[in-house]
Order: C-alpha cells, then structure tokens, then sequence
C-alpha cells in the first residue's frame, strides 16, 4: 500500500521534535521560523560573555577590571525590559504591527553594536591611529551597550510575539523549543565561532565578528517575516492618548501576584547562576581535572538543562501548576549544590558531574516554569510588560550573582589561606563552599517566597495549562 504524499509530510512532520507546540494560529513551519530569534541572541550572548572576553583579556592584554565592566554593561540594560515590554503592547501604527517594529530595531542595535566592536577593541588594546585619551574604553562601553540594548529588545518583543501566536494549550511547549534554540544557538556559535578564530590575528577577529553581526541580522529578519498579522488602524485610533508606563505597572502589580513573582525569579536566578564562573575552577583546582575534563562541564549542564525543559514541556501541558514545578527545580538544586560540596572532600568526579547535570536540570525547569507563569499572568494587552519585567529580573540577577560568587570566593580565599580562619579552613576549596553554600541559602529563601503562591495555584484547572519559554541571557 503507497501512502499520499500529503500523508507521508503529515507523519514526517508529527515525528520531529516539538512538533506538538505548532498549531493552526502558529503552524510547524512559523514557529521554527520565529524561534531563530533565540539562535541570534545566543550567538550574541556568546560572543559579549565567552568570545570577546577572553580575547580582550589574552589576545588584547586588556587589564581584567576593565574587561569585568565591558561584560557587566548590558546587564544595566536588562532592568529597561520592562518598558521595552510595555512600549511593544501598547505601540501603534497605521498597520496595527506592535512587536514586529521593535524585533526589528532591536535587530539593527545588535547588528550595530557587533559591527562597530572589533575596532573598538582593538583601539581599547593598544592599537588605535591616533591617541585620544579614554577612546577605546567609550568606545567598547558603547559598542557593548549597543549589543545588549538589541538583545533585550529583541528578545523581548520575540518572546511576546510567540505569546500571542501560541494557543493557550502548545504555550508550555512553544516555550521549551524557544529554550532549546537559545541552547543551540549558543553551543554551534560557540563551537563555530571558536573553529574560525584558532589562529587568532587582528583581521580575523574583525571579519569573525562582523561576520557574526551580519549573521545576527539575517536570522532575525527571516524568524519575523510575516509573523504578525496587518491590522490596519484608523488615524483617529493612532491620535488616541497611549497609556503611561506607571499606570500600566500599577495595574499589573495590583491584578496579579507579579512582585512576588518576581522576587522569587530574582532570587532564584542569584541561586543558580553564583556559580556560573567557579565550576570549571573548582573541578580544576580542587579536584585536579585536566582541561579537557572540565570542557565537559557545559555539556553535563546542558543535557541536565534539556531535561529540565522536556519534563517542564510535558507536566505544564497537562495542567501542570508552574509554582509546583518551580519548587521541584529548587528542590534538584539543592542536591546538585549538596553533591558539588561533596565531590571535594570525597574526591569525586562523579559527584561533581552529577551536580553540574542537576544544576542544569533544576536551573532550567525553573526558568521555564517561571516564565510561564509570567506570561500568563497578566491580561493578554501587559504580557510584553510582563515578559519584560521577568527578563528584567532574571537578567539583572544573572549578571550580580556572577560577579557577586567571584567576588566572594576571592575575599573568602584570601582570609581563609592566610590562616585568619584557622587551620581547619586553609583551604582553596573554602572559597568555593562559601559561595555553594551561599547558593542553597538562596533557593530556600526561593522556597519560602513560592509557598504562597503554590498555595494558591490551582493545578486542576485549565488557565495553568498554559505555558511558555525564554533564554535569557
């Protein structure tokens, strides 16, 4: 018996992956479309917090302290998410477009800033035609100023746009592919980015990176072709007053549990990103893993963190509560925590793969369970202030916690090396503990603020079905 040919494209397209997420306001095809949005702001996350950073500080020579404010840049541009949120719901414009036009200039920030970044790095390493005091530092600070804008904003509006599109039933799963790409956005422009740059030199590094920016702009343009639908507005509807950011904030706060909300994916964030930097340091120094050894950190936490994004895809499409999965990914935190502490005084490589997988897995049902109860929230007309506001705080957090877990670990080695602490603690490995230990603290204080709202999340029901996913930087 030949099956038709519709048949056979019908069953291809059920088998692949997340193909339960299209339906028929956003089908199969738009949706992997509009996902690429995420490949392009992990390219870019790779290339302002990996890339960049280690060549400003090896091939560059640039002192570490400046290099630190370069990457901390963008994060004081993660707390305007919100209002860029909230300008993409409450936009107008004669074709009735509101997410579109800011996906769009977003776009052209990043591609802006990734553009004019190798030549201000380079005069910020020494090696400008003419000397102009300070030049390089205002130069890089804009450039990556430039780079972060057009992340948030792009990320933003894709993350509301995709809000819209899904039907409250595939949200859960459009979330974890949005997740994923971010993922493997980062893992391929990493891989790729590091293949092309081996053998490093100064012209390289500009066409790497342009190259990268063009790259960037072109994924961005074909995920928002056609993805939002012309609604063409009266003039009189254009001239009307727009709402006032205040107003709209007032209303979110007082319409839903959203502050609490977002203190818990503030400190949530803080208790699984402090560790962001002393992984690898900790498996090599402690442990005596080789290089090699410690590469395989990333994939560890990768896989742990595709587990964490099926089981959260799974459990919010059946009427899952978000705030029930969000505790279960602080619960797997605290034994991936407990397991790192332990892998040193055990010498156990395995234990400290174990957690680096389970940080991974809990870090991720987190963010997605988080982020879907964001997104749903609010009434349909503040959910970009509302994805702005969780970007805002997961993304701030994620930027003080790593500097706030290497800042720790180096005041408390300094003191605990010099004996001050006594002999028990004369340890490099004290340092680390602190800050894992530091961590737990945070996601019991996580805990405590969800409690309330487990409490009064309502699993049977279907409005939790919902669900939905984001990167975040």
């Amino acid at each position: 018996m030949i099956l038709p040919r519709a048949t056979i494209k019908q069953l291809g397209l059920r088998a692949l992956p997340f193909a339960d997420a299209a339906s028929e306001e956003l089908p199969l095809g738009q949706l992997l479309r509009l996902s690429l949005f995420q490949v392009s702001v992990g390219m870019a996350s790779v290339m302002l917090l990996g890339t960049l950073n280690r060549v400003m500080i090896v091939e560059l020579s640039v002192p570490a302290m400046i290099v630190a404010v370069m990457i901390a840049l963008p994060v004081l541009v993660a707390p305007f998410r919100a209002l860029l949120g909230f300008r993409s719901d409450t936009y107008r414009s004669a074709i009735g477009w509101k997410r579109v036009p800011y996906l769009w200039f977003g776009s052209l920030w990043q591609m802006g800033g990734l553009a004019v970044m190798p030549f201000a790095l380079l005069v910020l390493g020494g090696n400008p035609v003419h000397h102009v005091p300070f030049a390089g530092e205002v130069l890089a600070a804009l450039a990556f100023l430039m780079t972060g804008l057009g992340l948030h904003m792009t990320q933003t509006a894709g993350l509301a746009l995709a809000a819209d599109r899904a039907t409250e039933e595939t949200r859960p799963r459009v979330v974890a592919l949005l997740y994923v790409m971010f993922l493997v956005g980062m893992g391929v422009s990493a891989l790729l980015i590091g293949w092309l740059l081996r053998d490093f030199s100064e012209l390289l590094l500009v066409r790497v990176v342009q190259g990268a920016a063009l790259v960037g702009l072109l994924l961005n343009l074909v995920a928002l072709w056609k993805q939002e639908h012309v609604r063409p507005m009266t003039k009189e509807e254009r001239d009307l007053p727009r709402p006032q950011f205040s107003d709209a904030w007032g209303e979110l706060k007082d319409g839903s549990r959203i502050r609490r909300l977002l203190f818990v994916v503030f400190a949530g964030t803080m208790a699984f990103n402090m560790q962001d930097v002393l992984l690898e340091p900790y498996g090599g120094e402690i442990l005596g893993l080789s290089v090699s050894s410690t590469t395989l950190l990333t994939a560890m936490w990768a896989v742990g963190a595709l587990a964490g994004f099926a089981l959260a895809a799974k459990r919010l499409g059946v009427g899952a509560s978000p705030y029930r999965l969000a505790a279960s990914g602080c619960l797997a935190g605290l034994g991936a925590f407990s397991a790192v502490i332990f892998s040193a005084p055990m010498q156990s490589p395995a234990l400290f793969y174990l957690g680096a997988s389970l940080i991974g897995f809990g870090g991720g049902l987190f963010a997605v369970a988080t982020l879907t109860a964001a997104m749903t929230l609010p009434a349909a007309h503040m959910r970009g202030l509302a994805l702005g506001a969780w970007g805002a705080a997961q993304a701030t957090a994620a930027g003080l916690s790593i500097a706030i877990g290497g800042t720790v670990r180096d005041i408390v080695n300094h003191q605990a090396l010099a004996g001050n602490w006594g002999e028990a603690l004369m340890s490099p490995a004290t340092g680390y503990s602190v800050v894992y230990h530091t961590e737990i603290a945070l996601i019991f204080l996580t805990l405590i603020a969800l409690g309330p709202l487990v409490a009064r999340s309502h699993a049977s029901t279907r409005t939790d079905r919902i669900g939905l996913a984001d990167f975040p930087t």
